[in-house]
């Protein structure tokens, strides 16, 4: 006789999605890869000068302070999304609205 488990052997991997899935997890927990990913990536001069992230329907919206580095990081928009997802290790964000 067969084990049964031995046929129905997952990866943690796929248990972890299956669960994510399951509990509706996905939103929460891509918001939180995302505002870690926007904290590192960016580095600590930039994250000393964000009030706010907010992330949802693939559109990041973050709240910065000063204005001038606003305006500054508004011309690497592209640049800094392709970072970001490179990062996480999948595409989440789509569009970057600095306010």
């Amino acid at each position: 006789m067969k084990n049964k488990r031995a046929n129905e052997e997952q990866s943690m991997k796929d248990l972890m999605e299956i669960f994510k899935n399951k509990h509706r997890l996905n939103p929460g927990l891509n918001k939180v890869d995302v505002e870690n990913a926007w904290m590192t990536q960016l580095g600590p001069a930039i994250k000393n000068y964000t009030n706010e992230i907010k992330f949802k329907n693939n559109i990041l919206t973050v709240h910065l302070s000063s204005s001038t580095l606003r305006e500054e990081l508004s011309y690497g928009k592209e640049k800094i999304i392709k970072t970001l997802n490179e990062s996480l290790g999948r595409e989440l964000i789509s569009k970057l609205i600095l306010r």
